[in-house]
């Protein structure tokens, strides 16, 4: 039996881009392109037609832009927000409004989108770096009160002073505390998931902490002076 076809809709206003998109996912065997879109409303429409498994959504599109079709849309299929727009605000409204994931053009390979489709299919999040590091600093701005950003950015510091994480290291902590399952590091970060799972041994060690969430305690500056983790 063959495999079964995910079943894409590619909704983006420059014509060059949604030939560009159909031509690199049709030729992957269990992708099939079953319409493309100008707009968000003839994204809505098509979408009704043909039944999509994904659409990829553009943000900024002549007529009805994809912010605006996104609400309606996701009612209908999983949608991957494939975009050059890379402001954190947009980012940020795109997943409230129901997005999958988040991918800015020149910031993924052909391999990073096909496996974001297939993810975003069945509901793992995919997000390119910048998109990444937005949806991160929503997180910590709004874990903060209001005028404390400034502090947030110098507690951040410190904290790669004092436990010595490398620059990946601190990307996955984040990741973790935002509440991401391994799986979602691993699609966020275009990582493994084997190498998630070594990053996290490393970062515990060096946060002397045995679980997760006392790892988000220290890294968040909540745990009480002295506790260290079992084992």
């Amino acid at each position: 039996m063959p495999p079964v076809r995910i079943r894409v809709l590619i909704a983006d206003g420059n014509p060059v881009v949604r030939a560009g998109l159909a031509a690199l996912l049709a030729a992957v065997p269990d992708i099939e392109v079953a319409a493309a879109a100008s707009d968000g409303g003839e994204a809505l429409h098509l979408t009704r037609m043909h039944a999509p498994d994904v659409i990829l959504l553009d943000v900024r599109m002549p007529g009805v832009d994809g912010i605006s079709a996104l609400p309606h849309l996701v009612q209908l299929a999983p949608v991957l927000m494939l975009t050059y727009s890379q402001e954190a605000g947009v980012v940020r409204e795109s997943l409230l409004l129901g997005a999958g994931g988040y991918l800015i053009h020149g910031e993924f390979t052909q391999e990073h989108l096909i496996a974001a489709v297939r993810d975003v299919r069945i509901g793992r999040a995919h997000f390119s770096p910048t998109a990444a590091s937005a949806v991160l600093a929503e997180l910590r701005a709004s874990s903060q009160p209001q005028g404390n950003v400034a502090q947030s950015s110098e507690h951040h510091r410190l904290n790669r002073l004092e436990f010595g994480l490398s620059s990946r290291e601190e990307e996955v902590m984040d990741l973790i505390a935002s509440g991401m399952s391994n799986q979602q590091i691993a699609a966020t970060c275009f990582i493994s998931e084997k190498t998630v799972k070594n990053h996290i041994n490393r970062i515990f060690a060096k946060l002397r902490s045995a679980t997760r969430s006392e790892a988000i305690a220290r890294w968040l500056g909540t745990a009480r002076p002295g506790v260290t983790g079992h084992g």
